[in-house]
This record gives structure tokens, C-alpha cells and sequence, in this order.
């Protein structure tokens, strides 16, 4: 009873929710989210500045996470390409030297804080010819205006970069009579006309002051009241957004540290002064204000404008706009014939005549146009997510539930929707399919939580890649090895399949092919598998069979496969010399170099290998009936089993601790490609050598497994953000929420686009070999356009 209510519950769901509804209900889900941030950014603005200087939370307790926007983290050489030749200076009090020191600090970390506490207190970095100031100035008065004046109309030079604030000093002398507030506001008065004149030329920022910890203050300072606070800082806002003339050349306000101070403040160690961490915090805003739009970090959003589109980019959106038009026109002419051929009355009988066709015939051209319409439309959203600043992006936090609490959830999810194999062997379809879509699931969340930064959860990461590329090895392998066939229809089905979307995306997001470099390491294995056994002699299990002089002969073209592998991860520079001459250096080269490409091919190695020779292994056993795959019956003999299962657990979890115990990345990763199929090769015979296990797979993971490279890819840009940096933002406010809803629609989309791709690669790699010709010179056409075009780009940029 209990198997009978499963089974219909999951009937009861798959009725009522189909895919199609899915995506329906996820496009209706787009176009509301695109007008509702459309209509938010017209009637709030869309300046990400505004949100970094005011607004923001806690991720955590040191993690500062902007409304909206991305923030980066500079290092001192990026700091110094962006201030090279700039003058910076803070005025004002205690408080201002302290934001003073932290941002000197940014420029050169060894920088003690043992200048003139009353004083001026100057700094320069000779190399990056930075000069940073503090003029000590610690009220609102006739001295402050006197020296702003010099600069606004004077002949002296003026900064770059202004940071002025100060009021506590006016409230403890003063004793916070009203008084003094009043003198505050005509000050403030008389000095907004020269920092709005300033502010033409300069960036200038007023610092509203932060509040206190009361409690903790000496009693020469008591009078130094939040109340009080607020309403200096209530005066200074209201002056400085008054003027008609601060329109345009904007005193920019300062007021984001008064948000983390109230969070920090109780940390203080007098009550007036913020914690180290926290002016480190104010300290690294005011670089991603000043410095975002001009280094263009990717992970730093904040202020920083929209990018232009490229030639390529232009082009593509003629090509999907008419491929739309087209697509639609021809699709109302099609099926205005089809109105006028269904229903033909015969005027002499009276009777109605059945159609010679029930159902429109949809011609190879309408078909091509449909793809390109949807994956057009799918294209817009991704430019809208991770190009254009309609949606918003934030940074990642780790946390341990961020990472293991979905995991759990997704593995109840899977083993909810298990069922019978079609097929018992090892590996199978099915099996295989699961194994790819946890694994995928897996690595998604891994991405989507910043779980990068725990080291344990990294290596294992690391062994799920290298799993997808042991499937590589022994999937292509077993093809070629069983069916022999080397044709370039297959080549081409592969290719096409692996590269079609990322192509794509390399033209919509003008993003470099190595960018994607999954993609680009499944291709290069795929066409080295494919060298290593269509080189002649071609040895495949039927001529195999007939003498075992060919099995020594493949272990041989194997062993020279694995001392070509062992030559190039030693020398990195014959690996780089290979892959740097055109057209590879088109394809692998990444910030101007093929390193990463090194680095990405080293890290797995040696696992393809493994998946080729673990096939050979394994159909050899299974050709020579040494390997029992029915249904129930375990892979060997009762004995052999349980010895091998638990060789396999104990290798499973001796590698688990010792992935747990790593010190650092390098030393981890300089292990991994020789012990990665440790863990691989233990998993395999755990799932395989029970037969009852064997002989279940979960539909659930298998559903995804099908879509895992489209999941793999798109997750770049639906959902992270900032070319993986960050996390994509439509729901802001709740974050539970945005995952969820952000999440249905980016399995939508990859759903969509390997849909998508299937059916263009039937078009566009037929099996009629002279057609296939004639498609792949339109392939190398349209590259060599490509390539026209991008040349003209690059030039045009230089």
C-alpha cells in the first residue's frame, strides 16, 4: 500500500506539473521580475553609488554586503593603478584620521598609526606618485572654510578625492548647547557652495558622524549624545541636498558608516571611536566608490556603469531580432494555409472533405528560425542579469548550514523519486545520469554558497570535476571501443553538443572561450580519446576479438597517451608553446595568457586516463562473462564482494580524512591528480557491486544528470552573478526566497536550451556526409567572420 501511494503521489505531481507549465510559469516569473526592477530603478534611480554610500548589511560579522551591488576587495597594487598620480585628503577630526589610516593602508599595509594626533599628518607613495593627506581640522568653522576656499578658488592645485566630516568636537567643547548647533548649520552654509564647486572636478564626500556607545564614554565626553549626533548630521544632510547647484556636481554623503557603526560601536574601546575591522570597512567603500569605474573589477558592481555593447554583441541582436521577425512571419503564412487547406467543402454534395494533411508540416527553416527565436529571447535574459545593471547582485558568505543543509534536502529529494533500472550493468544510462545530476546539484550549491573558501568541501568539489571527466574517458571510450565508429558525423554531433551554447555565450556576454573551461577540457579530452584510438592501427573490440595481440596493442597506444600526459603536466612551457600558437591561442588564452589553461588541464590530468583504462578493464571482464550483472545478483562471487566492498568504503573515507586534514590549496591540488581515483573508482564499486543497488537509480537526479552541462554553464550568468563572483538578486530583501525563485527559472532556462540544442543539432550536423560538408564550410564561414569581426573589436578598443 505504502509502494501503491508513493508511486501515485508522483504521478499525482508529474500530472499536474509539467515542464511545459514550468517554463510557462517561469517566463510569466521573468517578465514581471524585468518590469518590476525596470519600474523600481526609473522611480529610485539606478546609480549603485547612492545604495554603497548609504545603504548595506552585516553578512556575518565582518562581511559588509551593499544593497543591491557588489563590492570588491582591493589589494595594494590594484589601489595603487587606480590612485597612480591622484591627491587624496581627509579633513576633520579624530574620527576622520582613524578612516585615514585604514585607507593609506589599502596603498601600503605597513603603515604604523604614529603620526601627530593633532596635526596634519602626511603620506606618499614615491612608485604609484600618491599623495594622501590629513589636515587636522576637527570643527566646522572659518579655519576649514578658509582651506576649502583655497581650493575652490584659489590658484593651489586641487585634490583628487575630498573626505571631510567633523562635528564631536563642536558638541565636547561647547558642552552640546544649542548654540553651537546653530553656528554649525551657518557654517555648513557658508562651505556647501565651495564643496559643491569643488565637486566638479573632484570627488567629494561628506562623512556624517557616527553614533556613540554611551555607556563606555569618559566623562570629559558625555556630552557627546546620539541625540545630538542626529541632529548635526540632520543639519549637514539637509544643507548640503538643498542647494539647486548640487544637482549635477553632487557632494556625495557619506552615510553608510553610520550603519555599521551601530553594529560595531558596542566594540569600541572609548565609545567614540569605531573598531579597526569596521573603518577597514568605510575605508575599502570609499576605493570601490572612487575606484569600480575605473578598474572595472568584476566582482565590484557598485558604480560602475553599464558596459557598451561590442560590435559582436550588436550584430548578434540584429541576428536574433531577425531570426524573431522571420520566424514569426513565417510561421502566420504557414499557418494561414493550413486554415485554408483543413477545411475544403465540396459545394456540389454538401459535404465537408478531410484535409490531405491533419497537422501543419513544420519546414527545416521555421524549425531553424524557432530555435533561434527562443534562444534569443533566452540570450536577453542573460544580458539583463549579468551585463546590464537591471538586476541587482550581491557578494557571497559561507556559512556551514549555507552549504550542508541543501545538500541534505536535495539528497531527500533523490532518494524520494528512486525506481527500477531498465538495465543492470555496470554504469548504465540511468545510473550514469544520476551520478552526473547529484553530482551537479552538489557542485551548484557549492558554487552558489562561496563553499570554495572551506578546504575540505573544495577537494571533495575537486573529485566531482574530476568524476565528470573520468565519465569522459570511459563514455567516449566504450563507444569508439565497441562500435568503431570514427566517422566525422559523430566527431561533429560531439562538438556541436559540448560547444554549441558556450559559442553562444562567448558572443552575447563577450566573454573568451576559456572563460567557460569545462567546456573547453571536455572537448580537448574528447579529441584526444578520439586521436588515440582512430590513429592507426584503429583497434576496436571486434578485431580484438580475434586476437588478444590486440589488447597489448591498445595498452600500448594507452601507455604512450599516459607518458605524453606525464611530459606535458612537467613542462609547463611545451604545453604553453602548443597552445599559443594561432588558432588555439584564440580559444585557451585567458587574460592574455594560456596559464589558466595549464593550471585547469594539470589539476585533472591523469582521471581521463583512468576512465579509458577502467572501460578497457571492465568490457574486457564483462566480454569474458568474469562479472555477474543480473538483476539482484552482485557484481562477483559472495566472498570477492564483501572483500571489495570493504576495501572500497575504507578507501572512500581514508580519502574523505584526508581531504579533510589538507593544510593548504597547493599542496592539496599538487595530490589530487593522482589520488582523485581513489575516491572515484571506491564510489563505482559501492554503487555497483550489490545487486539490489545496482538495480535502483534515483529519476530525480538522472532528470538533471541529462541537463547537468546546461546547468554547469548557465549558472555563470541566471544564477551567480558577476561571472560567478557574486549571486544573482531578482527578489531582494529575502534570500531564501530569490534562491528559490531564481533557481526554477535558471532550470527552466537550461532545460529550454538543451532542448534547444538537441534540435539544432540535427539541423546543423546532418548524416548525409555531402550535406554534413556543406554545413561545416558554413561553420568555418561564419568562425572567420567571427574572427573578422573580433579583430576590428580589439582594434577599435586599442
Amino acid at each position: 500500500m505504502a509502494a501503491l501511494a508513493y508511486t501515485g503521489g508522483k504521478r499525482e505531481i508529474n500530472y499536474y506539473f509539467s515542464v511545459r507549465s514550468a517554463k510557462a510559469l517561469a517566463l510569466g516569473a521573468v517578465l514581471l521580475l524585468t518590469a518590476c526592477h525596470a519600474a523600481s530603478r526609473r522611480y529610485r534611480g539606478g546609480d549603485t553609488c547612492e545604495y554603497l554610500l548609504s545603504s548595506g548589511r552585516f553578512l556575518g560579522e565582518k562581511v559588509w554586503q551593499p544593497h543591491s551591488c557588489m563590492m570588491h576587495k582591493y589589494k595594494n597594487s590594484e589601489a595603487k593603478n587606480c590612485l597612480i598620480d591622484k591627491h587624496v585628503v581627509f579633513i576633520g577630526d579624530s574620527r576622520i584620521r582613524q578612516l585615514f589610516y585604514s585607507f593609506i593602508k589599502l596603498i601600503n599595509p605597513q603603515v604604523k598609526e604614529e603620526g601627530i594626533k593633532h596635526g596634519n599628518i602626511p603620506f606618499e607613495d614615491k612608485s604609484a606618485s600618491i599623495k594622501v593627506d590629513f589636515l587636522w581640522y576637527p570643527e566646522v568653522n572659518g579655519s576649514m572654510r578658509q582651506r576649502i576656499k583655497s581650493w575652490a578658488e584659489g590658484s593651489v592645485a586641487k585634490p583628487h578625492i575630498i573626505v571631510v566630516g567633523a562635528a564631536t568636537w563642536s558638541i565636547k567643547i561647547h558642552n552640546g548647547s544649542n548654540e553651537a548647533l546653530a553656528q554649525y548649520k551657518i557654517n555648513i552654509t557658508s562651505i556647501a557652495p565651495l564643496l559643491e564647486k569643488l565637486a566638479i572636478s573632484s570627488d567629494v564626500y561628506w562623512v556624517l558622524q557616527d553614533p556613540v556607545y554611551e555607556d563606555m564614554l569618559s566623562e570629559s565626553r558625555k556630552m557627546i549624545t546620539n541625540e545630538k549626533i542626529d541632529a548635526y548630521n540632520e543639519a549637514a544632510v539637509r544643507i548640503l541636498n538643498s542647494s539647486s547647484r548640487n544637482s549635477k556636481a553632487k557632494v556625495k554623503v557619506f552615510s553608510v558608516s553610520k550603519l555599521i557603526a551601530q553594529e560595531t560601536i558596542m566594540k569600541s574601546a572609548d565609545g567614540l571611536h569605531l573598531p579597526e575591522s569596521s573603518r577597514d570597512t568605510n575605508a575599502m567603500i570609499l576605493m570601490n566608490v572612487y575606484c569600480n569605474k575605473i578598474m572595472k573589477p568584476i566582482d565590484g558592481s557598485c558604480c560602475q556603469p553599464q558596459p557598451p555593447l561590442t560590435l559582436i554583441q550588436k550584430i548578434a541582436f540584429c541576428f536574433f531580432t531577425l531570426s524573431i521577425f522571420g520566424y514569426l512571419i513565417i510561421s502566420l503564412i504557414h499557418r494561414n494555409n493550413y486554415r485554408k487547406n483543413k477545411s475544403c467543402t465540396d459545394l456540389e454534395s454538401g459535404e465537408e472533405k478531410k484535409p490531405a494533411i491533419s497537422t501543419p508540416n513544420v519546414s527545416t527553416l521555421e524549425m531553424l528560425l524557432h530555435c533561434f527565436c527562443k534562444l534569443g529571447l533566452i540570450m536577453t535574459y542573460f544580458y539583463l542579469c549579468d551585463r546590464a545593471n537591471l538586476f541587482m547582485k550581491e557578494n557571497k558568505f559561507y556559512t556551514h548550514s549555507s552549504f550542508f543543509i541543501p545538500i541534505a534536502y536535495i539528497l531527500v529529494l533523490g532518494v524520494f523519486y528512486t525506481e527500477n533500472t531498465k538495465e543492470t550493468k555496470v554504469l548504465n544510462r540511468e545510473q550514469t545520469d544520476e551520478w552526473k545530476g547529484w553530482m551537479q546539484l552538489v557542485i551548484l550549491v557549492y558554487h552558489i554558497s562561496g563553499a570554495s573558501t572551506f578546504l575540505p568541501v573544495y577537494m571533495h568539489i575537486r573529485v566531482l570535476v574530476a568524476a565528470y571527466l573520468f565519465q569522459t574517458g570511459y563514455g567516449h571510450f566504450s563507444y569508439f571501443w565497441i562500435k568503431g565508429d570514427f566517422g566525422v558525423y559523430r566527431v561533429c554531433q560531439v562538438l556541436f553538443r559540448l560547444n554549441f551554447l558556450v559559442v553562444v555565450l562567448c558572443i552575447v556576454m563577450d566573454r573568451p572561450y576559456q572563460f567557460y573551461y569545462f567546456v573547453p577540457l571536455v572537448t580537448v579530452w574528447f579529441m584526444i580519446i578520439y586521436a588515440t584510438l582512430a590513429v592507426w592501427p584503429q583497434i576496436v573490440q571486434k578485431k580484438a576479438n580475434g586476437s588478444c595481440l590486440w589488447h597489448f596493442g591498445l595498452l600500448l597506444k594507452l601507455i604512450c597517451l599516459l607518458t605524453c600526459i606525464y611530459f606535458l603536466s612537467y613542462s609547463q612551457g611545451t604545453f604553453e608553446k602548443i597552445f599559443s600558437f594561432w588558432p588555439l591561442s584564440k580559444c585557451f588564452e585567458l587574460n592574455g595568457n594560456v596559464y589558466e589553461w595549464w593550471f585547469r588541464w594539470k589539476l585533472d590530468r591523469y582521471v581521463v586516463f583512468h576512465g579509458m583504462l577502467f572501460a578497457f578493464i571492465y568490457l574486457a571482464l564483462q566480454k569474458h562473462q568474469m562479472i555477474s550483472e543480473g538483476k539482484g545478483d552482485p557484481l562477483f562471487s559472495n566472498r570477492v564482494s564483501n572483500v571489495l566492498l570493504f576495501i572500497s568504503i575504507v578507501s572512500f573515507l581514508t580519502y574523505s580524512i584526508w581531504a579533510s586534514s589538507c593544510k593548504n590549496k597547493t599542496e592539496c591540488n599538487e595530490l589530487h591528480p593522482s589520488v582523485s581515483v581513489v575516491q572515484i573508482l571506491a564510489f563505482i564499486l559501492i554503487r555497483n557491486i550489490p545487486g539490489y543497488v545496482r538495480s535502483v537509480y534515483s529519476s530525480f537526479f538522472a532528470w538533471f544528470g541529462k541537463i547537468s552541462l546546461e546547468l554547469f554553464i548557465c549558472q555563470y550568468h541566471i544564477w551567480l552573478a558577476a561571472d560567478t563572483k557574486g549571486i544573482l538578486v531578482l527578489i531582494p530583501g529575502y534570500p531564501m526566497f530569490n534562491v528559490l525563485v531564481s533557481t526554477f527559472i535558471f532550470v527552466c532556462v537550461a532545460h529550454e536550451i538543451s532542448q534547444i540544442t538537441n534540435d539544432l543539432a540535427q539541423i546543423v550536423v546532418p548524416k548525409d556526409n555531402s550535406t554534413l560538408l556543406k554545413r561545416l564550410l558554413c561553420i568555418a564561414g561564419f568562425f572567420s567572420g567571427l574572427h573578422f569581426f573580433s579583430a576590428m573589436q580589439d582594434q577599435s578598443r586599442h
